[in-house]
């Protein structure tokens, strides 16, 4: 019986394009959502380099 493996995760750098493009999409306060299916990014790893970049991220749409 063959044994299922599991999909590694492979770390990738960030680049000077996507970080311009995450502190865009801060400014114009996209969804992270938004920004994570643009950046090919997990939510977690937006977020974390918005923490670390101190920009803020995660903004609600209000249905405007």
């Amino acid at each position: 019986m063959a044994v299922a493996r599991t999909k590694r995760v492979i770390r990738r750098d960030w680049t000077r394009d996507e970080v311009k493009q995450l502190k865009k999409h801060s400014k114009d306060k996209t969804p992270v959502k938004t920004v994570s299916r643009a950046l090919k990014r997990t939510p977690a790893a937006l977020r974390q380099k918005a923490y670390a970049l101190e920009i803020s991220l995660g903004h609600r749409n209000n249905g405007k």
